[in-house]
């Protein structure tokens, strides 16, 4: 195009073929940014990488079909809703949808990742709005299905992408053609950047992992993604990297997620809440919750999944049992565990509010168990039966390796905290929560504080 760059004209064709573009890379938001600078495109109000042709009306505050009656999620179109049975989707109909995750396919087939996998982000995207137009607007579930399954076929194709991006990447990298610094300062006209590849460095690194939970398990990714379409929830990104286990240990490192509690964690939990003289553990482990729990004079039911051989104080030996397909102990007692984190610790935190109801539980958790908003377990947890209390680690508990790990102890990356959920007289989990920021090393015995310092 006249005047215009090469990846200013990339970029202004991908938004006038589909409407809207993110422009996700460094190269793609500077040329975003010279051509809304011209009039010629225009950024969405609340989606920094998101960007339409000036000609469309994106959602904004003004009124009108921008206007705050407007869906919050940003589109190039607003939807039309047709009847209260179909699907409100936005103007890029489900055909143009479909076409698109079959370019990207196509693209993928062929050879060009990168092309697929820009693609296949966009179809991803749009899918996705269709999905929550479609629960927006009470549409058919099938309609809303159907949508689900075209975001679920356009991640595939995106992750099989990256996957591929990373390899050439890796092999560029092993042949000395990438660059790590600017242009100008390696002479070899035949390198790129990481940019350049259609990936941050960051999603580089996520994409050998992916790469590499494939090579260990072929097909875990498609199997993930069709896992979440067969329990009628959203195959996102998010949950596949959860699914496939691309931010931890790989499932047949982690068995049954058994990462001994510290007993930082316990000594700080022990000074600042009492419990009822039985206390139930329904993931003893190998005892690190149990122990220090007896040691100032509780009872502890022992139980867990995995058959350690625990046993207590008394030397009964602990029960093998699924929590999740477990009942209620007479008397409710207390639970004081650190449940195993993945994907059932929604089922696990949820089962125990909704058929042990103990008068008061405590749950070692990750932080990141405040946030949250698609899973109905999370939000039972959270918002219908909210904690009396969060007790935030300020220092981060040292590292939580799994059972049997004997290589290099690393520090810890994660940010936990004690939840505490209380009834009240009504017996009713009812908050509000109180967040509280505590630091262990006060609550350490005294030789062992001056040890960690």
């Amino acid at each position: 195009m006249n005047g215009l760059g090469s990846q200013q004209s990339r970029v202004l064709a991908l938004i006038e073929k589909h409407g809207s573009y993110r422009c996700e890379t460094a190269p793609e938001q500077n040329a975003a940014r010279k051509l809304n600078g011209k009039g010629i495109i225009r950024r969405d109000m609340k989606d920094g990488f998101l960007w339409y042709a000036a000609a469309d009306r994106a959602p904004s505050e003004e009124g009108g079909e921008g206007g705050p009656d407007a869906p919050e999620t940003g589109v190039d179109r607003l939807p039309q809703v047709v009847e209260a049975t179909e699907i409100a989707v936005p103007r890029h109909d489900a055909s143009d949808l479909l076409a698109t995750v079959e370019r990207a396919r196509k693209l993928l087939d062929d050879g060009d990742v990168i092309a697929a996998r820009m693609l296949a982000s966009v179809a991803y995207d749009q899918a996705k709005l269709v999905a929550q137009y479609g629960e927006r607007f009470k549409a058919a579930e099938k309609l809303v299905s159907k949508a689900r399954q075209m975001q679920a076929d356009a991640l595939l194709i995106e992750t099989r992408a990256k996957i591929g991006i990373a390899r050439q990447w890796d092999a560029a990298t092993e042949a000395g053609q990438t660059l790590k610094g600017r242009p100008k300062s390696v002479p070899n006209e035949n390198a790129f950047t990481a940019a350049e590849a259609g990936l941050t460095r960051k999603e580089i690194h996520e994409a050998r992992k992916l790469a590499a939970a494939e090579e260990r398990a072929p097909g875990i990714v498609e199997r993930a993604i069709q896992a979440r379409i067969e329990a009628g929830l959203e195959p996102s990104r998010a949950n596949l990297r959860a699914a496939v286990g691309t931010s931890s240990a790989p499932k047949e490192d982690r068995g049954n997620n058994l990462y001994e509690t510290p007993i930082e964690a316990m000594h700080t939990l022990i000074a600042l809440e009492q419990f009822a003289s039985v206390v139930l553990d329904p993931s003893c482990g190998r005892g690190a919750s149990s122990r220090p729990l007896e040691d100032v004079g509780y009872t502890v039911s022992l139980a867990d999944i995995e058959d350690y051989g625990t046993a207590d104080q008394f030397g009964e030996v602990q029960r093998v049992e699924d929590f999740l397909t477990s009942v209620a102990l007479d008397g409710h007692p207390d639970i004081v565990t650190n449940p195993p984190y993945g994907a059932l610790l929604n089922r696990f935190v949820a089962h125990a509010l909704r058929v042990h109801r103990p008068r008061k539980m405590a749950l070692l958790l990750n932080l990141n168990f405040l946030c949250g908003f698609d899973d109905d377990d999370r939000n039972f947890a959270m918002d219908e039966n909210p904690p009396s209390r969060v007790l935030v680690f300020k220092r981060r508990l040292p590292m939580m390796h799994r059972d049997g790990w004997d290589g290099p102890e690393a520090t810890s990356r994660m940010n936990t905290a004690w939840f505490i959920w209380e009834m009240n007289e009504a017996g009713e989990y009812v908050g509000p929560t109180e967040i509280r920021r505590v630091d262990w090393m006060d609550y350490m015995p005294a030789e062992q504080a001056e040890a960690a310092e």
